[in-house]
Order: C-alpha cells, then structure tokens, then sequence
C-alpha cells in the first residue's frame, strides 16, 4: 500500500479539500487551531479561487477554504518552495479575504474574522525553533490586543523531528502524517485509531487515484522537484558571483575595510540579482505550460512580469 504525498497541493486539495474530507478538516483544524479541543463542529468548504471586485487587483488562488464556527473562514495553503515575495503573499490573501467580504454600501460591522493557516516545507522563521506559530495586530511596546479579526498561523514541517515512536498527542500525529505519509506502506496502528487520520489515509492511498489524477500528480512532483534544483543552482551562482564581486571589490579599495564592505555588498547584491533570475529561469521554462497567473504563484514574479516574458 502506498500514499500520495499530502505536501503536494493536488494531493492536499484531494486529502483535505473535497466534499469527502469535511471530518478530515474538522480533525485537522481542531488539532491546529484549537489544542485538540472540539470547536469545530461543523464547517462549510467552499471555492479556494478568490476573484477580486475591483478590475486590477490580482487573484488569489488558495488550497482549501472553509467557513467554521462562528463564521470565521480559514484559508488554507500548502507550500513547498520558498518562492520571492511569499511571506506577503501569505498576508495579502488574508487581508483580501478579510476585505472582500462586504459587498458596497454594507456596514464595516459585518465583517467576520479570517485565519490564514500557512503550512511550509521550509523554514519561514529561522530565528525561532517553534514548529508552529501565531501573528495578531498587537500594540508594539505592551503588546495588547488591538484586534483578532485577522490571525496568521505557520505550521513549518522541518521543524518538526519526532519519529512515529515519539507521537503522543493528536497534534503530533497530524504533523507525522502531513511531513511522512508518502514514505509509508501501511496505516500505523497508533494512528488508525483517530477516525479522521484513517480516513485521511484512506483518501491518501495511491490505488484510489485515476489514471488522470496520477498522471497530474506526477507532473507536479517533477515540477516541484525541478523547482528546487533549480533554485539551489541560483543561490550557487548568486554566493559565487557575490564572492567574486566581493573580492574585485576588495582588492580594488586596498584597505581592510573596504575588503570587508565590498565583499559583503557583493554578497547581497549578487544574491538579490541571483533570486530574480533564478524566478525568471523557472518562469521561461513554464511559459507554455502553465498559464500566467500560476506561473505568478510560483516564482513571486508579477504577472505583468510573466506576460513581458510571453511576449
């Protein structure tokens, strides 16, 4: 018996975004969000695409949307790639559905609070060795409250390191299951017993899937794995280049402090011209395959971007 990889965002729309997976999001969420407390007793999952009201404002397109208690709505997103310009991405989705909620003339009153979950394959804090993390608007220096109608939560999968030895709470099996369930060949026993989780591995299994879902599944584990190489060979080239530049740079001012100075701009500079071609590099080879505003997605380019490079 073999999983698909919940990290992929097919595979985590079919897992926890389809009309069958409404208690496997209950489960979920409740663990995320709410230490394994029941508050989600029921939930709506809607459409992910968000179409903007205004012409101009660029569209949004999320894993999973869901309507829950008290009619906050949480957007859902699985990320693999630490794509240019993420971390506002992530905050621009929440506060576009926060906004597009009134329609003209309603009353500021009726807006309900949203909660952008976030779940990464990479690091996004490096300073902080929390597996999962929580933003609000607080005042800077006492750090009350100011409002809860927008929350931020990261969920980073490489932070989390325990063996399936090591699970003891329900938190811990869900993180097992979105960080390891592809490496898997049966349903561990400690895990079987959560209703929800089996079932998410039921959803999960391989031999459910169509010839069609697997082949689309396979196209974005390459792509994905594609990605990756090629920006580690960017970041390669952009601390060389940055190195090289550093020590021109160096020689050129002939003193120990303009060696330092030049070494670290050409650092900086060589690694910020490295990220932008490296998002280019990636957008030439989707031109053709994947339409501009996806292409926008993955590399943190504008679509205005994409389309100079169609043309």
């Amino acid at each position: 018996m073999t999983f698909i990889n919940p990290k992929t965002d097919f595979a985590f729309k079919k897992i926890f975004g389809s009309q069958q997976s409404k208690d496997i999001l209950i489960g979920f969420l409740n663990a995320i969000l709410y230490q394994e407390k029941p508050v989600i007793l029921d939930l709506e999952i809607i459409d992910p695409y968000q179409a903007p009201r205004i012409k101009g404002i660029k569209d949004s397109y999320l894993d999973v949307k869901a309507t829950i208690t008290e009619n906050k709505t949480v957007i859902i997103e699985m990320q693999v790639l630490n794509v240019l310009g993420f971390e506002k991405r992530v905050l621009y989705n929440a506060a576009k559905t926060f906004s597009i909620q009134l329609r003209v003339g309603e009353d500021y009153a009726r807006l309900n609070p949203v909660i952008a979950l976030t779940i990464t394959d990479f690091d996004m804090f490096e300073g902080s060795s929390r597996v999962i993390s929580r933003y609000r608007l607080k005042e800077k220096d006492d750090l009350t409250d100011y409002s809860d109608d927008i929350e931020l939560v990261f969920v980073e999968l490489p932070k989390f390191d325990k063996q399936l030895g090591e699970l003891q709470t329900l938190l811990d099996k869900w993180l097992y299951f979105l960080k390891a369930a592809n490496t898997l060949n049966s349903v561990p026993p400690t895990m079987e017993e959560v209703p929800e989780i089996n079932h998410a591995f039921e959803v999960a299994r391989e031999s459910t899937l169509t010839p069609e879902e697997l082949d689309l599944l396979e196209k974005r584990e390459m792509f994905i794995h594609d990605s990756k190489n090629a920006i580690l060979k960017a970041q390669q080239d952009a601390e060389a280049k940055g190195r090289t530049e550093g020590r021109a740079k160096g020689r050129e001012e002939g003193k120990v402090e303009g060696r330092a100075e030049g070494r670290e701009e050409g650092r900086v500079e060589g690694r910020e011209e490295g990220a932008k071609e490296k998002a280019l590099s990636i957008a030439r080879s989707l031109l053709g395959v994947l339409d501009a505003q996806t292409i926008s997605r993955t590399t943190g380019l504008s679509v205005e971007e994409v389309e100079q490079l169609q043309k």
